[in-house]
């Protein structure tokens, strides 16, 4: 048994409160993943290692906040970012490897309610007075809320919106406040609420001419350069398996 195990041991024995920290498996890869790609990854996360034997160790929620936890030194190998300006601004910054940057899925946008009837195929509720709550997703931070401000601008209702909307987190808390009925409708991601090519409830599903693209970017971050791993896993997200696991949640390749 090596001195550091024996330490553990001890202090184990001695505090009975202190739990051993778990040991890193020599083939995990640290993944940020983007809240609105979580359905997806889980799959080719349990593909990947049944596939490879290598594990993906991933941590889910905005954008914005895992750009702000890579620069202060989290350490995250690989990040599947909501957008493709966070992973560019990376590689500029010196914090992500350069040439690695690749695009593993567009993302689509839609206006959704959990109860049927509220949503019409066209958006027009956004129009009507009818309900109390709009939930989106922080547009500083998550880029699909503000994708969600370019669609209500475009339709004229964004400053009449605004003593209505509920701002969350990210993606998958907009969800939440959206499934739990926190807020009658919401914008969130197509890949959240598609299961099995149907839509749950009600939705509209928001022409792209309406918001910017939400080109989904994924980048090898400094502590990931040189990790097989960590590269392997970058390489089996554009292969054909993982691709057909995207496209079935409605993301757009």
């Amino acid at each position: 048994m090596s001195p550091l195990i024996k330490s553990l041991a001890f202090c184990a024995l001695a505090l009975p409160g202190l739990a051993l920290p778990e040991l890193a498996h020599a083939d995990d890869v640290l993944v940020a993943v983007a809240a609105n790609f979580t359905g997806p990854v889980k799959i080719i996360a349990a593909d990947f290692e049944r596939d490879t034997g290598n594990k993906i160790v991933a941590s889910y929620g905005s954008t914005g906040k895992f750009y702000a936890q890579i620069k202060n030194g989290a350490p995250f190998q690989v990040l599947l970012s909501a957008d493709e300006a966070t992973p560019a601004r990376l590689v500029k910054e010196g914090a992500a490897v350069a040439g690695s940057q690749f695009t593993y899925a567009i993302g689509k946008l839609v206006l959704w309610s959990a109860k049927p009837g509220v949503v019409d195929g066209a958006g027009g509720v956004l129009k009507r007075d009818n309900f109390e709550h709009i939930a989106l997703a922080d547009p500083k931070l998550a880029p699909y809320g503000a994708a969600a401000v370019s669609v209500m601008k475009a339709l004229g209702v964004y400053d009449g919106l605004q003593a209505k909307v509920v701002t969350a987190e990210n993606i998958a808390q907009t969800y939440q406040f959206v499934s739990s009925g926190n807020a009658l409708l919401g914008f969130v991601a197509l890949s959240q609420v598609l299961k099995d090519g149907k839509i749950a409830g009600s939705a509209w599903r928001i022409p792209a001419t309406l918001y910017p693209p939400i080109r989904q970017d994924a980048v090898l971050l400094e502590k990931g350069r040189g990790k097989a791993a960590a590269l392997s896993f970058m390489k089996y997200l554009q292969g054909d398996k993982a691709q057909a696991v995207i496209k079935s949640f409605g993301y757009g390749l």
